[in-house]
C-alpha cells in the first residue's frame, strides 16, 4: 500500500470573478481566515469581480436574484425569478443582505480589504479585465498591490503547498 504524504498548505490564491455579494465575500472570507492562520493569501479580482476593488462600487455590491437558484424566501420557499425583474426587487434583497451581515458584524468590503491586508494577504487585478473596463491603479482601492497577468498569478501561486480556489 503506498502512504500519501500530505503537504500543508502555506499558500492560496483565491480568484474572484463575480461581483455580487455572496461570490465577494466568499473570497474575501476565504482569504482573511487563511490570513488569520498564517497561510500566505492573495486574492485576483478578474472580470466582474474587479467591482468589488473599485473605488466607486466596491461598498455597493448587490445580490442577483434573477436566475440564482440559491435564492429562498422566509419560510425556505423557492424566490420566483419572475419576481427579479420587478423594479426595486434586487435593492429589496440586496438591502436585507447587507442588514443581515450587519447584524453580524461582517465588516463591508473596504474594511475587509483592511483586514486582509493588515494580515499580511495581497490584491490583486487582472489586466486583461481592466485594459477591457479601461480601469487604471487610480480607479482601484488603496489596498490593489498591482494590476498583473494570468501568468503572473500563476507564477506567484505555484509550488508544493499551494493552491487556487475560484470563486
Amino acid at each position: 500500500m503506498t502512504e500519501v504524504k500530505e503537504t500543508p498548505l502555506k499558500k492560496v490564491m483565491i480568484i474572484v470573478a463575480k461581483a455580487s455579494i455572496e461570490d465577494v465575500y466568499a473570497g474575501l472570507i476565504m482569504a482573511n481566515g487563511a490570513v488569520m492562520e498564517g497561510i500566505e493569501a492573495k486574492l485576483f479580482f478578474t472580470f466582474f469581480g474587479l467591482d468589488a476593488i473599485t473605488k466607486k462600487q466596491m461598498n455597493k455590491l448587490h445580490t442577483g436574484v434573477v436566475g440564482n437558484p440559491g435564492m429562498r424566501m422566509p419560510g425556505g420557499l423557492p424566490f420566483p425569478t419572475l419576481l427579479g425583474v420587478i423594479p426595486g426587487v434586487e435593492a429589496g434583497v440586496s438591502a436585507m443582505m447587507k442588514k443581515q451581515m450587519d447584524d453580524l458584524d461582517v465588516p463591508p468590503v473596504d474594511e475587509f480589504l483592511d483586514m486582509i491586508a493588515a494580515g499580511g494577504g495581497e490584491v490583486y487585478a487582472c489586466k486583461m479585465a481592466a485594459d477591457m473596463f479601461k480601469l487604471t491603479m487610480d480607479d482601484f482601492s488603496e489596498h490593489v498591490k498591482a494590476i498583473i497577468t494570468v501568468g503572473d498569478l500563476y507564477a506567484m501561486s505555484g509550488g508544493e503547498g499551494s493552491q487556487i480556489i475560484f470563486t
